[in-house]
């Protein structure tokens, strides 16, 4: 409990869904010999309860629209590949992106991982869209990207105050964002849990 990073050289689905049952979230780390992966149990999360959500005035705007459409596992492949292309530093390859299609494929009662789209309803063009998994009543976030095109400005906050929606709709618990220094997760209403709170009410929503 003092630690925080990890690594490891097992890929194996079962390995990785019991690191993420135990609260960890896992990225991966280049090294000489190769890939391997870096389960973290952080120190602080960053959480969102729904009622806590926040939607400014241009996002308010954008859902008056109709010209967007939000998907659930509707183009995985292709969020995964915009991911890769768009982050400068991406941990989310080789051996990692092929353990999350596995994944993907696999059917666990009480673990998936999932895409989230946000398409241009006209053009069908991908404009947002992340990954994650669902464990129980949680939802985590992993990765995701938004065009950087400037007529599809503050979609990005768009695709994730839809995704809050739809996990709230679904009677999601919470939503698990993961590390908290990001200014967009406290913009969106985002609270802080230090490790400890965090597990206690990570336990009981994963059950």
């Amino acid at each position: 409990m003092k630690n925080n990073y990890y690594w490891s050289d097992d890929w194996s689905k079962e390995f990785y869904i019991d690191l993420a049952k135990a609260g960890f979230i896992s990225t991966t780390y280049d090294t000489k010999e190769g890939l391997v992966l870096l389960p973290e149990l952080q120190y602080n999360y960053a959480v969102l309860d729904f009622q806590n959500l926040h939607i400014s005035s241009k996002v308010k705007k954008l859902m008056c629209k109709n010209s967007y459409e939000f998907l659930i596992n509707s183009r995985f492949n292709e969020v995964l590949q915009e991911i890769s292309l768009q982050h400068k530093y991406n941990w989310l390859k080789d051996e990692y992106a092929q353990l999350l299609k596995n994944l993907h494929n696999d059917k666990n009662n009480n673990f998936k991982i999932i895409s989230v789209e946000l398409v241009c309803k006209n053009s069908g063009e991908l404009i947002a869209g992340e990954v994650g998994y669902i464990i129980g009543k949680t939802y985590t976030s992993l990765s995701g990207f938004s065009s950087k095109e400037k007529k599809y400005t503050n979609y990005g906050t768009l695709q994730l105050v839809l995704l809050s929606k739809y996990l709230q709709n679904n009677n999601f618990e919470f939503w698990n964002l993961g590390h908290p220094h990001m200014q967009y997760k406290q913009k969106l209403g985002c609270e802080i849990y230090n490790r400890s709170e965090f597990l206690q009410r990570w336990y009981k929503a994963t059950k």
